[in-house]
């Protein structure tokens, strides 16, 4: 969370405290990511699936190590993880003002979705979950 914190960017939403994230990593053994320098978290890839695709969310890496290949290690290493499950698709949300983040994909050849539109009920009564 540290690392969420620190980075400009991502979104923090309410539904994302330890227990639901326990919980996704409970669902998704073995295939979501942490990179660490000296007991630091440096980069995090959450990684999962539904069974036909699988989704990366939170691919962050620290500023100070950006360009040296973190996150394309953490990314081919989930897609990899996920094919041993017969996972060959996998989709990432990024938002739409993470211009970097933006940039880091389609720069990796992901392309953007312009045939579909992402939906989203919140029944929990707080706009930031």
């Amino acid at each position: 969370m540290s690392l969420m914190r620190r980075t400009p960017g991502v979104s923090i939403r309410d539904a994302a405290p330890r227990a639901a994230t326990e919980r996704y990593l409970a669902r998704n053994p073995g295939v979501s990511y942490l990179s660490i320098d000296r007991e630091r978290v440096v980069g995090c890839a959450l990684c999962g699936h539904d069974g036909r695709r699988g989704y990366l969310q939170h691919v962050i890496v620290d500023e100070a190590y950006r360009g040296n290949g973190v996150a394309n290690r953490m990314v081919e290493r989930r897609l990899a993880a996920l094919r041993e499950t017969g996972i060959e698709k996998t989709h990432i949300d990024v938002l739409v003002d993470n211009a970097s983040a933006n940039r880091y994909w389609i720069r990796r050849g992901w392309q953007q979705r312009s045939d579909i539109h992402r939906y989203s009920m919140n029944r929990s009564g707080s706009e930031n979950a």
